[in-house]
């Protein structure tokens, strides 16, 4: 979603931002604007791409300190006005913000009686105002008394031209960090905008506010109060960060990541299984063998890719440990007044680990007592701060918006969970032998579904001719399927919607016609009679059909486009179906000439509400 970045140092701030700035292009955005403060505050803005925005700078913009933004569009449609930083009247004040202010409109009306003109439709441009008519001394105390009057969410970095050799950030539900170099800092709301520069961060605290000046770095509240928030050493390759080149080849960033699958999943693995005792071992947890046997049930927690593969480790835990699991959204969790239960393990899910509805689920969570586990990607992310111990998906920087390797990792890591809770319960030495055994497996299993990719290429420019399609499944294939319908109307902005397939003859069937395919999951189990059989009866009323089976499914005389994967163990399966979806999806995008990596309207870290 939008992306903050800022320098204050000794070299040039301008080619940083902008540099930071292109590192944030993947969190989805719909204009981008610098501020740099120099012998004058110089601020450009500018609705459309990064590129854009550097053709509209001045051949001379000159200073060692600013903030850049790239903006999704909340308040206001996308324009050079409604782009930031804004600033008051005068141009002393410049403002970047990610996040929703709440009570906007009542501000903006306060400003309007005091006869303030505002320029943009924006929720950000108040704060702006009303900084710079705080009568404060410092800088410090004029933010603390703006955001005392805000509602709502965010990370923000303000500049003063009064006050050159800082910036003040804040955050509250929004992530900010900084950055430590050598007479120099940055700062920014996701490491890809300054790990080329530093590995060295400090995250701030919700409620935390940051001095940032080329010498170092202060934290406080807001009463002025300090905190003892310190910088670490990250463990990072900077390299990961990279779009394209030598690391993951040239072209579109999510085809990469599909092929870094069995790689990543050899990470995600790597330590964490047991092959003489069948089970796995994740420290992290923070549970010891009595807590885990305590734990009666299994919430899983988790906003779009998260919450599917969060339902198809719903399956697994049920399946492996026979404890009562399911999934749901994280962004309607907390609105429903939950109930919280004392022995039940809440299991928060997110690649970046700064999901908003994600963290205020968790928070809500903790509020109430209750123990929440992160299953997140991101080292050192608001989730994995907040939650009482996790996993880490090591899944390396997933790039582009739609999710790929991380939901892979994903499913890994519920298999990590399930087999653990399993082992400690009824779980067989074999049974887990067998499991460990099919988890060491899928790398090469992955591999082989990649190298038949020529096969699904047609099959993709198919799917590209249909504007509205079906995908089915059932059981351990539902979720399987919702992730596959996700997958193909992030990036080619085609209709398609997910059923369970036996709730096709309530309802659903209707639609079906020859314009309206049906990509169909059918593995080798015991429901495989029950699903070809719904494959005829969409046959029957001239529905074309793609097939995601096992070689050992006889269709029959059902025509369908058929694809192959290799059989797992059955409690795996989904984790290879879902393979060939996201190569499904993205050659239809490619066969649009759609850009995969950005979808419109969409953002990689959702960090508002």
């Amino acid at each position: 979603m939008c992306g903050i970045v800022g320098y204050v140092g000794t070299q040039q701030a301008a080619p940083l931002l902008i540099e930071g700035l292109g590192r944030l292009e993947h969190r989805g955005y719909d204009s981008a604007g610098v501020a740099v403060l120099g012998t004058r505050m110089q601020v450009v803005k500018k609705a459309g791409r990064v590129q854009d925005l550097v053709e509209a700078l001045p051949k001379r913009i000159s200073g060692r300190l600013g903030v850049g933004h790239t903006r999704w569009a909340t308040h206001g449609p996308a324009s050079d006005v409604n782009a930031h930083p804004h600033t008051d009247a005068a141009g002393t004040v410049a403002v970047v913000h990610n996040g929703i202010i709440d009570n906007a409109a009542a501000l903006r009306q306060r400003l309007v009686a005091a006869e303030v003109e505002l320029v943009s439709d924006t929720d950000t441009e108040v704060i702006a105002h009303l900084v710079a008519a705080s009568a404060a001394d410092t800088l410090e105390g004029k933010i603390v008394d703006a955001l005392t009057q805000v509602e709502g969410t965010y990370g923000l970095a303000v500049v003063h031209a009064d006050f050159p050799d800082r910036i003040v950030a804040a955050r509250n539900g929004s992530p900010l960090l900084i950055g430590v170099g050598e007479k120099e800092m940055y700062l920014a709301s996701d490491l890809a905008a300054l790990v080329r520069h530093t590995t060295t961060v400090a995250h701030l605290d919700d409620g935390e506010l940051a001095t940032i000046t080329a010498t170092g770095f202060t934290t406080f509240r807001q009463d002025l109060t300090r905190t003892a928030t310190a910088a670490a050493a990250v463990e990072i390759d900077p390299s990961a960060y990279e779009y394209g080149g030598e690391e993951a080849g040239e072209g579109p960033r999510m085809y990469w990541e599909i092929l870094e699958q069995p790689a990543s999943i050899e990470r995600t693995l790597r330590g964490r299984l047991d092959e003489r005792f069948g089970t796995a071992h994740l420290g992290g947890l923070n549970l010891d063998p009595r807590e885990l046997r305590a734990i009666r049930r299994v919430k899983i927690l988790g906003c779009g890719s998260a919450y599917y593969v969060g339902q198809m480790g719903a399956g697994l835990v049920e399946e492996l440990a026979r404890v009562p699991a399911d999934a749901e959204p994280a962004s309607e969790f907390r609105y429903r007044n939950p109930i919280i239960e004392p022995d039940t393990l809440y299991v928060a899910v997110s690649q970046s680990g700064e999901t908003i509805d994600t963290l205020l689920a968790v928070e809500e969570i903790k509020r109430k007592g209750g123990r929440v586990i992160g299953l997140v990607n991101v080292v050192g992310s608001a989730i994995a701060r907040a939650c009482d111990g996790g996993i880490y998906l090591h899944a390396g920087p997933e790039i582009a918006v739609a999710s790929t390797k991380a939901l892979t990792t994903m499913y890994v890591g519920f298999a990590l969970l399930a087999l653990q809770l399993g082992r400690v319960r009824d779980l067989s030495v074999a049974d887990g032998k067998r499991l460990v055994a099919a988890l060491q497996a899928l790398p090469a299993q992955i591999e082989e579904i990649v190298k038949r990719e020529g096969e699904l290429t047609e099959v993709a420019g198919t799917l590209a001719e249909a504007t509205s399609m079906f995908f089915v499944g059932r059981v351990r294939g539902y979720p399987v399927a919702r992730e596959g319908a996700q997958k193909l109307k992030e990036i080619t902005y085609r209709h398609a919607e997910a059923y369970q397939t036996s709730e096709l003859k309530h309802g659903p069937l209707a639609l079906i016609s020859e314009e309206v395919p049906t990509v169909a999951i059918v593995p080798d189990d015991e429901l495989t009679e029950r699903n070809v059989a719904a494959l005829h009866e969409i046959a029957a009323r001239g529905g074309p059909l793609v097939v995601v089976t096992h070689p050992e499914v006889d269709l029959g005389d059902v025509r369908a486009a058929r694809i192959d994967v290799p059989k797992s163990e059955a409690e795996l399966d989904p984790i290879l179906l879902t393979i060939p979806l996201q190569l499904l999806a993205y050659h239809a995008a490619a066969t649009l000439g759609l850009d995969v990596d950005k979808p419109r309207n969409l953002a990689k870290s959702v960090t508002v509400e």
